[in-house]
């Protein structure tokens, strides 16, 4: 089935940033396929998003094969592939452990979700996005780049996917690619990595959104980005 509207999968759509970035694109007509783990809530944003534009709700893990068939098969029936969002993570517990602690099971869980998985939905639906002329967004972090006490699987894991963001974009440079930091945000992950303590200053993550999606608008040459700056940098321009 083809349609007129980009189509967009969004991983990890059912809260936080996803959930945002899903509901921002479906105000402006994007035919969203969606993917979390938590099948009830998931549906519940698809019933929402479904009200404005054509939603597909894919509940499973990224991690599984078998579910990332599913969503290349959902992407398929919509039609060509304009925007692939890799969102889904991976904290790998709460509290974080130190390294030197960190359970092996953990860290491949981690790496699996974070990583490998996101790789292989990719390989998977470059076809589809070379078809749409399309972009991959890979939602990085700065502990891909800085040192914290207990972000050692995390940070490790964010900094790979930046490293496979960079190489697909060498090897598929008529495509963008862009690594994107968000910044700080009040999410149900950030709040499991400092348990006990008060977020309410972090911010929402729709207020990441509009650098998103100016970031989609303009094109910039594929790389990493920090949310921030490239809101800050559209400002002044």
């Amino acid at each position: 089935m083809t349609t007129t509207s980009p189509t967009a999968l969004i991983t990890g759509a059912s809260a936080g940033l996803g959930r945002a970035l899903a509901t921002a694109l479906a105000e402006r007509g994007w035919t969203l396929v969606l993917d979390a783990r938590g099948a009830d809530r998931l549906a519940e944003v698809a019933t929402e998003l479904a009200r404005v534009t054509t939603v597909e709700a894919v509940a499973g893990s990224v991690a599984d094969r078998a579910h990332r068939a599913e969503l290349a098969a959902a992407v398929r029936f919509h039609g060509p592939l304009d925007l692939l969002v890799h969102n889904a993570s991976e904290l790998g517990g709460s509290p974080q452990p130190r390294l030197e602690d960190l359970d092996p099971h953990t860290f491949e869980t981690v790496l699996q979700t974070n990583v490998v998985a996101p790789a292989a939905l990719t390989r998977q639906l470059i076809p589809d996005l070379v078809a749409a002329h399309g972009t991959v967004l890979a939602i990085s972090s700065d502990a891909a780049v800085e040192h914290y006490e207990g972000w050692g699987a995390y940070g490790a894991s964010k900094a790979a996917l930046d490293h496979l963001v960079g190489t697909f974009a060498a090897e598929q440079p008529a495509l963008r690619w862009y690594a994107v930091d968000p910044g700080d945000m009040r999410t149900a992950m950030h709040q499991a990595a400092f348990p006990g303590e008060d977020i309410s200053d972090r911010p929402v993550p729709e207020s990441v959104v509009p650098a998103l999606l100016r970031l989609l608008d303009t094109a910039p040459p594929s790389g990493r980005y920090r949310a921030s700056e490239y809101a800050v940098r559209e400002v002044l321009a």
